[in-house]
């Protein structure tokens, strides 16, 4: 093999949040061999989990690997930094990059790991950075991952997408070295250059999955989660194309994977919260009132608000926004859903007809559900 096609990986590699992903994804850097360093918001963190080796409120069963360092100093986290993985909050990403931005270099790459849409302007997370960090390589660590499971050394696969000039030739460009920083027995991260795409499918699994566990609460069973993933897909696949993604990139990791992990088990918290929700727990006594942040709640009004930008029909999202933000109740919301015009599928045949049994479908949601 041509040793000009084989990616340099990073050597040091800095994480900016402490939460269970982050550390998850510093305990993977630092067993593929690279220094990392992990920042934590929270100064006592950062010094509890410098001293135990464990992080005191994240996947405690993890011993930290060696190679990975511990601080809540900020300058010093990025000092001499090959590349950056900024793991917090999507409400804090425009933040935590204008802050990251002055410390470093203008060749070192941010990788968000964050999944949403900006609800001021409707931006996706890397777009987000990229404002707040100009003139650098922007990308993403993305597919389906619990972080758990992800630490524990189970088997997991990845997507890492960057932005690039076209002049860098393939195995040199970020995705592919970070790419490459990360593999390790059990972490095999795969290498996409449609960023766009990857990123869309990250942002609105989230909404889907919050269906998924409604539905699932109010005791409907697998044809119905299958039917909510497979036209959820659908509106991921919209959704990429009109922001200048492809379809192909949403049936991968990042798309099609993120959301049959999201959609299918109780550790998701979107998954979890609609659980509830669908066995007709108030809004407010969700994870027994616990401020648990549920990003497919926000997902829900910030995607829908893109596409009715777009004038884009992406019905399910809008089921759920309906239900979490709007207060209408569930049985009414998807009997609305379910009850809609009917239509081919490929779209492409144009066609569309009433549905013959919707006030029958109003009235047996309605009985049914919360």
């Amino acid at each position: 093999m041509d040793i000009s096609t084989i990616p340099a990986p990073y050597g040091r590699i800095t994480v900016l949040g402490g939460g269970a992903w982050g550390t998850a994804l510093a305990v993977v850097a630092a067993r593929a061999g690279r220094e990392v360093r992990l920042w934590m918001r929270d100064a006592r963190q950062a010094e509890a989990t410098a001293r135990t080796r464990h992080n005191p409120r994240y996947l405690r069963k993890t011993a930290l690997p060696d190679g990975l360092e511990a601080m809540s100093d900020l300058a010093a986290a990025l000092a001499g930094t090959e590349a950056v993985l900024l793991v917090t909050p999507s409400v804090t990403v425009r933040d935590m990059a204008a802050r990251a931005a002055p410390l470093l270099p203008a060749g070192v790459p941010i990788f968000v790991c964050a999944k949403g849409i900006e609800a001021e302007t409707g931006l996706l997370m890397s777009q987000v950075a990229e404002q707040a960090a100009p003139g650098r390589p922007i990308g993403t660590v993305t597919g389906p991952t619990f972080a758990s499971e992800t630490a524990a050394g189970h088997p997991t696969a990845v997507t890492v997408a960057c932005t690039t000039g076209p002049d860098v030739p393939p195995a040199q460009r970020p995705a592919a070295r970070m790419a490459l920083s990360l593999t390790t027995d059990t972490f095999r991260p795969y290498v996409s250059d449609d960023l766009v795409g990857v990123e869309v499918g990250g942002a609105v699994k989230n909404v889907i999955a919050i269906a998924c566990g409604i539905l699932a609460g109010a005791g409907f069973g697998e044809n119905t989660r299958a039917a909510i993933i497979t036209r959820g897909l659908d509106e991921i696949k919209e959704l990429a194309v009109r922001l200048g993604g492809r379809r192909e990139t949403v049936t991968g990791l990042g798309g099609l994977g993120d959301l049959m992990l999201t959609c299918s088990s109780p550790q998701s918290r979107n998954f979890s919260y609609g659980f509830q929700r669908g066995q007709g727990v108030a809004e407010g006594a969700v994870f027994d009132g616990a401020p648990v942040v549920v990003e497919g709640r926000f997902n829900a009004v910030t995607v829908t608000d893109l596409a009715r930008r777009l004038e884009l029909n992406m019905p399910i999202c809008e089921m759920v926004r309906e239900i979490v933000a709007d207060g209408r109740p569930i049985g009414e919301a998807f009997a609305a859903y379910w009850s809609r015009p009917l239509m081919a599928e490929p779209r492409a045949m144009d066609l569309t007809f009433p549905h013959p049994a919707e006030d029958a479908a109003a009235r047996r949601f309605g009985e049914m559900m919360p």
